[in-house]
């Protein structure tokens, strides 16, 4: 296995130039500033891929006011000439669009009637077709190598017959209580789908030139992720956790192959960890996988594996990169690979051969979170080498980018120019953090509000992220920005725990959260008062999920903020522990043993543990209908504090998950509550609101 090298195919002045040139606009100072409606306006690039050496396809996404919801159209943009124009003309809500290896076909779904179904667009008569007639959303559309079939995931119901069966008749026209619902599974509620129906994922298969779809794998075992046809089309690769126990060892899976014929079903791996995401080469002699050495720790890095299907040999060819991988594409002539990974609050792009040998690339992507500024980003890779990712940037919803080997790199789309370009917006810079701790640095972002004068004193907002093995960038996010709008400058950090740094970082909160990862928290909100433009009486501090957990943790552990936004946290980890969506997972790698076994260790750790120091007047913030940090936990600090007589507020977003910022208007209604909190104990004398 080779070392990791640092190679760029160009100069870093040279990425210096693109990002200055193309990441930087020209805001007006004056311009007028953002306001809560400026969210429908926003637009976004998603799922970007070639057509051919010339033409790049991608999923324009925009707000729809009408239906508070996202809205997908395919466009296209031709990269000699510039041209962007429409893909498939009144074609709505497309997703899952790919091509196929001729270069004659793109496969879609689309919502027809509320249900999502296949689509074929021929590109030469510009005509589309649709496929299917199913219940489901039809997921991992994948072509065969020969143009004929498609391959794809269904949700295929299981039911269980009911425990009692023993039900008196009703009689006619009498009104009885709802039969009463039965369940026995393991995994029975998810967020964002609610309590789940009896089922499974399976693979289908289905004729291009029309036909029922088939389906080829039948076990009461969850199937799918990226499907990957063999060289002659005989085979499909997937992955499965084909184990009785399965959802109590949530991270167990493996490499399988389905006979399209038969439906026999091979193992391909049986590694320890689990494996996914299989993908074969263009000379078919390779398979592709990740694969998660499994330690049982609360962050760790998976890697890259190459199998030689001739000689079963496998490679780790990520194994000298201590980053989380994300995704990944083979170049066209076999020889190795462009992945994705995260890296500082970026997520990088680099390539590796078959032994190992890393090239980081001068591409940084993101701009497809909404909401908070989190790392994102996607990309394609032509057969020329040629890149197309969506551009990251301080004070941009994500565009389109050209990297090209050759150089001459470009921006393709400037989608949110008309809806931005006049307005006032933050400026993004960057804050080096010492942690008091350890010496360590620790890596932050400060947003200044329009206008932004140094010889006067602004309010401040820390935000902390969630995960907590997530990570903030310097990007753009219309959260940060509507809060600067208001006259508040805006920090946040990648403390301790965070990804992207390394499994060593990652873990120093293994077990140990909240912990010291506070510390370097308030180290950040002191390099930022050091700087002179602080109103220190006018200090709050707010964040969702695990930032929830640092916030209602920080307001235990000091009074030094003049208000708080609790979102969606957990409180009480013995509590979260036996409600969460996600419990197998949360019990035996965020905790040393089961929550009964470790209950005074875990309370040690709760928020909870520390209201009875809270003076700090506390909103609680939380969707109704969240099953990952679930509303009970909001409601035992809301309570307690009541009980101590503390200022303090519950908000509950009907209908809402985890991911509150899923709709635009829940999005304005989480804001526009956090500020109207602060805004409530901001003291008015020493304020300058813009």
């Amino acid at each position: 296995m080779k070392a990791l090298t640092f190679a760029p195919r160009r100069g870093l002045c040279a990425a210096a130039t693109l990002i200055a040139s193309v990441i930087t606009p020209a805001f007006a100072s004056d311009g007028k500033a953002l306001s809560y409606d400026d969210t429908f306006n926003l637009e976004f690039v998603a799922n970007p891929q070639f057509i051919d050496d010339d033409t790049v396809i991608y999923n324009r996404q925009s707000m729809d006011i009408m239906t508070d919801s996202r809205q997908s159209h395919l466009w296209q943009v031709n990269l000699k000439t510039g041209e962007h124009r429409p893909f498939i003309a009144q074609q709505a809500s497309v997703s899952n669009a790919t091509l196929s290896p001729n270069g004659k076909m793109l496969a879609y779904a689309q919502t027809v009637n509320g249900r999502s179904q296949l689509f074929v667009y021929y590109l030469d008569s510009r005509q589309s077709v649709r496929l299917t007639n199913v219940d489901e959303r039809p997921s991992n559309i994948t072509w065969s190598h020969d143009g004929k079939t498609l391959a794809f995931t269904l949700f295929t119901e299981h039911k269980q017959k009911p425990l009692f069966t023993g039900m008196p008749a009703k009689p006619k026209g009498a009104k009885w209580s709802p039969t009463a619902k039965y369940i026995d599974a393991v995994q029975y509620r998810s967020d964002g789908r609610g309590y789940l129906r009896e089922g499974y994922n399976q693979v289908y298969v289905l004729p291009v030139d029309g036909g029922t779809p088939r389906q080829l794998t039948t076990g009461q075992f969850p199937n799918g992720g990226t499907l990957s046809f063999s060289n002659n089309d005989e085979w499909i690769y997937f992955s499965s956790a084909q184990s009785e126990d399965y959802a109590l060892n949530p991270l167990t899976s493996d490499i399988y192959k389905v006979d399209i014929t038969s439906g026999e079903i091979v193992q391909v791996t049986d590694m320890a960890g689990p494996e996914s995401h299989p993908v074969l080469s263009p000379n078919g002699k390779y398979l592709a996988f990740t694969q998660l050495d499994d330690r049982r720790l609360s962050y760790q890095n998976g890697d890259i594996v190459v199998m030689s299907l001739s000689s079963g040999k496998m490679t780790r060819v990520t194994a000298s990169l201590d980053r989380s991988i994300g995704k990944f594409v083979w170049e066209s002539n076999s020889k190795g690979l462009v992945f994705s990974y995260l890296d500082g609050g970026e997520n990088r792009l680099a390539t590796v051969d078959l032994d190992g040998d890393i090239e980081k690339l001068d591409v940084a992507m993101g701009g497809q979170s909404f909401g908070r500024p989190y790392t994102s980003g996607d990309f394609a890779v032509s057969d020329d080498g040629d890149i197309v990712y969506t551009l990251a940037s301080r004070t941009m919803p994500g565009d389109l980018a050209l990297f090209k080997k050759r150089g001459d790199d470009k921006q393709l789309t400037h989608l949110n120019d008309d809806a931005l370009s006049y307005k006032a917006l933050a400026k993004v810079e960057d804050l080096a953090v010492t942690s008091s701790v350890d010496d360590r640095s620790i890596d932050a972002w400060v947003a200044l509000p329009p206008n932004f004068d140094a010889s006067k004193k602004y309010p401040l907002i820390l935000e902390i992220h969630g995960g907590p093995h997530a990570a903030y960038g310097p990007h753009f996010s219309m959260e940060i920005q509507l809060m600067a709008a208001k006259g508040y400058v805006v920090v946040w950090a990648n403390p301790r725990g965070s990804a992207s740094y390394g499994e060593d970082f990652g873990n120093l909160i293994h077990h140990n959260y909240p912990s010291e990862d506070y510390n370097d928290l308030m180290d950040t909100v002191d390099t930022v008062i050091a700087k002179g433009y602080v109103d220190t009486d006018n200090l709050f501090i707010t964040g969702g999920s695990g930032g929830g957990v640092l916030t209602a943790w920080s307001v235990g552990k000091t009074d030094r903020f003049a208000a708080a936004v609790v979102a969606k946290p957990v409180i009480n980890w013995v509590s979260f522990a036996l409600t969460a969506d996600a419990y197998p997972y949360f019990s035996q790698y965020w905790m040393a043993d089961m929550p009964w076994n470790i209950a005074e260790k875990l309370w040690k750790r709760s928020p909870l543990s520390l209201v009875g120091n809270v003076t700090t007047p506390t909103m609680l913030l939380t969707g109704e209908s969240d099953y990952r940090t679930p509303i009970s936990e909001s409601e035992q600090f809301y309570q307690a504090l009541k009980l101590q007589g503390v200022d303090a507020a519950l908000v509950r977003i009907p209908g809402s998950s985890h991911g509150i910022a899923s709709r635009p208007s829940r999005l304005i209604q989480k804001v526009g509550n956090i500020l109207a909190w602060f805004e409530r104990y901001k003291t008015p004398a020493n304020s300058n609101s813009n």
